[in-house]
């Protein structure tokens, strides 16, 4: 490698510079205190783990995005963290051990082997947050109002949703009586709406024709709040499961609108983001200059069970460099205050004063030339008739 070349990051990694360091840092403490608020408690996940517990409950969605290596103390094999969702799961269960609803949030750096969308980060810094101990659209709606008032923090609007349930696939699935392999050939092309390629695979098998038409109708049923009325028209034969799943989600939708006001929801009953470990309701938010979602979430009651207690758990996460730059909310930098070299008990304990008070004082080195402009320093300690005073 060339002198040229060390300075040349991995693809998809970034540094942060101090300006926007600040930012971020300002965001997150904003959003962990808004957390704080509803209950949410900050917990601190390993940066590196077993990988057994980075991929508990998640199949294979997470393990091609997971860096692996061996640990040269057990021999096992560990992973860098791609998402903090199972090793949070394992806090509450294995540590916490509540019986009580337990609300957890994190953030922190995460890893991925490779980017979800064409230039996205590699390494986002995933800030979520997780409700455990309760199955009811009360907690769904209640997740869902954190990640909103996370957004409106921000100042990032004109949000909208999709909202599914994962539970209508895996019901229609197993009323048709699936294969793993075709269920999840047919999942791949509901995830592209491809319809013809759904049609011809439905064609080859020899399940049910009310069956049929149902899986291929799925990838229709989105739209406005007109889609739940038309997926019991279209899945009136389908198991009790398939219909539960439909009132499900649609109250969802009715208590969140009756808390949040008129949220822009877009029902995507096709939508099957996270199916491997998910367990019902799924959600996504958009905005309109990215056509990619800056957040999910969803309900994943099963995600806790390898540590010994199956949970009722749902949540969201998001990408904090994301809302950055879709943040309109404005952090005002703290002012700096350049002071001269002066060795004087007098100087030093002005300073001290200045930084106990949350001031930023910079002090000028001996020898160096730079002024209080060079250091972006906008005032500056004068000596004026024997005391040292902060002036412009």
């Amino acid at each position: 490698m060339t002198t040229k070349q060390h300075w040349i990051l991995p693809e998809g990694i970034e540094e942060v510079l101090p300006e926007q360091a600040a930012r971020l840092e300002a965001m997150r403490r904003l959003l962990l205190d808004l957390y704080a608020t509803w209950g949410y408690e900050l917990v601190m996940p390993p940066t590196i783990d077993f990988i057994e517990s980075l991929l508990t409950g998640t199949g294979h969605d997470l393990d091609l995005q997971t860096f692996k290596l061996v640990d040269q103390m057990s021999g096992r094999t560990l992973g860098l963290r791609a998402d903090m969702t199972p090793q949070v799961a394992r806090i509450d269960v294995h540590q916490l051990r509540r019986d009580v609803p337990t609300r957890l949030c994190y953030m922190g750096t995460v890893l991925r082997t490779r980017p979800e969308s064409i230039g996205d980060s590699r390494s986002p810094l995933q800030v979520g947050a997780e409700l455990y101990g309760h199955a009811g659209v009360e907690s769904e709606v209640e997740i869902l109002g954190l990640m909103l008032q996370t957004f409106s923090a921000l100042g990032i609007d004109d949000i909208y949703l999709d909202l599914g349930n994962v539970d209508i696939y895996r019901g229609l699935a197993e009323q048709a009586g699936l294969s793993s392999e075709i269920e999840s050939q047919l999942f791949d092309m509901l995830q592209r709406k491809a319809v013809t390629e759904i049609n011809t695979l439905l064609d080859s098998l020899d399940i049910d024709d009310k069956v049929k038409t149902m899986l291929a109708g799925l990838s229709s049923l989105n739209g406005d709040r007109s889609v739940i009325a038309h997926a019991r028209e279209l899945l009136a034969d389908a198991n009790d499961s398939v219909k539960l799943a439909i009132d499900y989600l649609e109250k969802t939708a009715e208590l969140m609108w009756q808390r949040y006001g008129e949220i822009k929801v877009h029902f995507d009953l096709s939508e099957l983001h996270g199916y491997h470990y998910k367990t019902g309701v799924v959600f996504a938010a958009f905005v309109p200059q990215l056509g990619q979602a800056i957040a999910r979430g969803g309900r994943y009651d099963d995600i806790g069970k390898i540590f010994g207690r199956a949970r009722a758990a749902t949540g969201f996460s998001t990408d904090l460099k994301v809302l950055s730059q879709l943040a309109s909310k404005h952090f005002t930098a703290a002012e700096k205050i350049f002071a001269p070299v002066d060795e004087s008990p007098e100087l030093k304990e002005k300073i001290t004063q200045l930084r106990n008070d949350g001031n930023v004082v910079i002090q000028q080195l001996p020898d160096v030339e730079a002024d209080a402009e060079a250091m972006g320093c906008s005032r500056r300690l004068c000596l004026v008739d024997g005391q040292w005073l902060v002036k412009d």
